[in-house]
């Protein structure tokens, strides 16, 4: 059995260093299900119709949204968006890209022949509307903050997709005409390598790269070993893997980039229960938890402490926020307090899903920590869509410990609304502060991105200081790159933004 593994990574390595020297050699770790932004539902489909659609907007690398299909925008009033359209564009068959495709694109979202889930970021679109070939007016039905976010959406062809029958079904979702830098030549095949070609007509320019070549490795470990071996030229790395199996050959052939992630873990407490609604309790054990000992524990300290549901260097993150507090013996008072001590202590539960070690560990880590205070918490774990079916979503819980990710464009009306508490909602936890819904509804209906950015900020405080989570560690993401890329630079979107200007020497 080892034979064979070791003739597989051969044959991956053999594959990615016989290719061109001038692809780019990644790796992806499922098939994509669909090629179609409309329906890209998991990470594969996205990345690779990231590569072939462009939205009207983009974000750049400081996290501003810019043109990218629309040369400028701007906002007639609270509820028009007036769009002037790049003269330039050609759809990968060679059609001029025009106003009817976004106008189609936005119709087929609503059909109902396609089930999406990204209809409901649409939910105040009130019309789309062709003024020209190369002029649309939006119109929304009230002020919406994320009136221009929505639309990094990717725009399907119309000349295309108005022929066809069911768009659930239709070849397009395997071989997708994109106005993007690079192309799909045929159809892709479920776990095989996925070839993409520079686009020559791309309106900003053509890739420097002239393709990237997507090598299906599911397994973490395979990926690893083909880094190690030169057969990708970019790569992900975990913690362990970098500080004891790293050495220099393979730090003089890549760059490491590390940059915080875009996720977050927490503690849940389930507010509907008696023995959390005394925000003093859920203080106690907040104070009692030493994020850092985790973060350097688990990933050894390739890690930032978690201070909020938003993220960090974005408009939305406080800047004013107070050091980080780990107090175990204010934590002591605290549950003197209310009664607890040795003879007494506060018992709980926490639940969280199997086939996550760092989770898991995370909860002994925190299990050993609140033992020191007097806490004495239990430990369960359960296979993911049970945890999920049977605890999570029925609130069958006291204590939960999973985790979100963060956007650039914070929406905190799922998780931190009143209205999410529900069945099936995001708000699980059942957390609820009428002024925090308040300005959560106030904030949807802002278009002045400082003045959002500024509610947002508020409602950070609000929900930290009401304790709902202990917000706890935010892992750092890091990147192996092959050193003869040029180009690259990290921001706080990530470090593919501007692939199109890499060169491979």
């Amino acid at each position: 059995m080892r034979y064979l593994y070791l003739i597989f990574i051969s044959m991956i390595v053999f594959s990615c260093q016989t290719l061109s020297a001038s692809a780019l050699q990644l790796s992806i770790s499922s098939s994509p299900a669909r090629i179609n932004p409309l329906l890209a539902t998991d990470s594969a489909s996205a990345e690779v119709a990231g590569y072939i659609f462009n939205g009207l907007v983009k974000f750049d690398r400081n996290a501003t949204i810019v043109g990218d299909l629309a040369e400028k925008f701007f906002f007639e009033n609270n509820t028009t968006l007036l769009v002037t359209l790049r003269k330039d564009i050609f759809w990968h068959d060679g059609k001029p890209f025009g106003a009817d495709d976004v106008v189609y694109t936005y119709r087929l979202m609503h059909s109902p022949k396609l089930v999406t889930p990204y209809k409901d970021d649409f939910k105040y679109v009130k019309s789309v509307e062709k003024l020209d070939d190369l002029h649309l007016k939006i119109t929304y039905s009230q002020p919406y903050f994320k009136a221009l976010s929505i639309w990094t959406m990717g725009i399907l062809p119309e000349h295309l997709w108005s022929k066809v029958k069911d768009p659930m079904t239709t070849v397009l979702n395997k071989l997708p005409v994109g106005t993007g830098p690079y192309m799909l030549k045929k159809p892709f095949k479920v776990n095989e390598r996925i070839v993409l070609e520079a686009n020559p007509r791309y309106f900003i320019h053509p890739p420097y790269i002239r393709s990237v070549n997507l090598h299906y490795i599911g397994d973490p470990s395979t990926q690893f070993i083909t880094l190690k071996a030169r057969g990708l030229d970019i790569g992900s790395l975990d913690p362990l893997q970098v500080e004891r199996q790293l050495d220099s050959a393979f730090e003089s052939y890549y760059r490491l980039i590390e940059q915080p992630s875009h996720t977050y873990s927490y503690l849940g407490f389930n507010l509907r229960k008696k023995k959390f609604q005394d925000r003093r309790i859920r203080e106690a054990i907040a104070l009692a938890i030493d994020k850092k000992e985790i973060i350097d524990l688990l990933f050894f300290s390739h890690g930032t402490v978690c201070r909020g549901p938003f993220m960090p260097g974005s408009d939305t993150y406080p800047k004013d926020l107070k050091p980080y507090s780990f107090d175990p013996e204010r934590s002591k008072l605290l549950l003197k307090e209310l009664g607890y001590g040795p003879s007494h202590p506060f018992r709980f539960e926490v639940v969280t899903n199997t086939g996550n070690d760092i989770r898991i560990n995370a909860a002994q880590i925190i299990q050993h920590q609140l033992q020191k205070v007097g806490i004495e918490m239990k430990i369960r774990t359960m296979e993911w869509q049970a945890f999920l079916n049977t605890v999570v979503m029925p609130h069958n819980f006291e204590a939960v410990l999973m985790g979100w990710s963060l956007s650039l464009i914070p929406d905190a009306y799922s998780i931190w609304h009143s209205d999410g508490d529900r069945k099936g909602g995001f708000n699980f936890i059942g957390y609820h502060n009428p002024k925090v819904d308040r300005l959560i509804v106030e904030s949807e209906k802002i278009i002045d991105h400082e003045k959002f950015a500024r509610m947002y900020r508020r409602l950070f405080h609000m929900i930290v200081n009401d304790y709902p989570y202990v917000f706890l560690y935010i892992p750092n993401s890091i990147t192996a790159a092959n050193r003869k890329i040029e180009g690259i630079q990290p921001s706080i979107i990530g470090i593919d933004y501007n692939q199109i200007d890499w060169v491979k020497k």
